[in-house]
């Protein structure tokens, strides 16, 4: 039976909200969905491609942390907070992503986010070697 790896939980194994920031098991890695903070906590407000490109720092710096990278990942699930960014996003995450490597995606307009400055969040399914 494969073992299960829990990333990035606090010191006492409790986390507000609850959860860990991945969890990989056998060779898939399961990345929770990851805002637009900035190391200190800042969030550009109303600004979709800044929280984009922070998302996808955030994103990245989860698969490093579990050894892997956005060249192996599986499946995206995008969430957005308007419609209107949807084209956006698709141009911005078309540069992030390679096209040798484009995931499967879903991408979903939402009511909210947890946090009310986010215009969006990313999770993932990336493979591990």
């Amino acid at each position: 039976m494969a073992d299960i790896k829990r990333f990035a939980p606090p010191d006492d194994g409790r986390a507000f909200p609850p959860l860990s920031l991945a969890v990989r098991h056998g060779n898939t890695l399961h990345v929770s969905g990851v805002g637009p903070v900035a190391p200190g906590g800042a969030i550009a407000t109303g600004d979709f491609p800044a929280q984009f490109a922070e998302v996808m720092r955030g994103l990245q710096a989860v698969l490093a942390e579990a050894g892997t990278d956005l060249s192996r990942v599986l499946k995206t699930t995008v969430l957005l907070t308007r419609s209107e960014d949807i084209r956006m996003m698709n141009h911005l995450y078309a540069a992030a992503f390679p096209a040798a490597h484009l995931p499967a995606r879903t991408t979903c307009v939402v009511a909210a986010l947890p946090v009310p400055d986010f215009l969006l969040e990313i999770e993932c399914v990336a493979a591990l070697d």
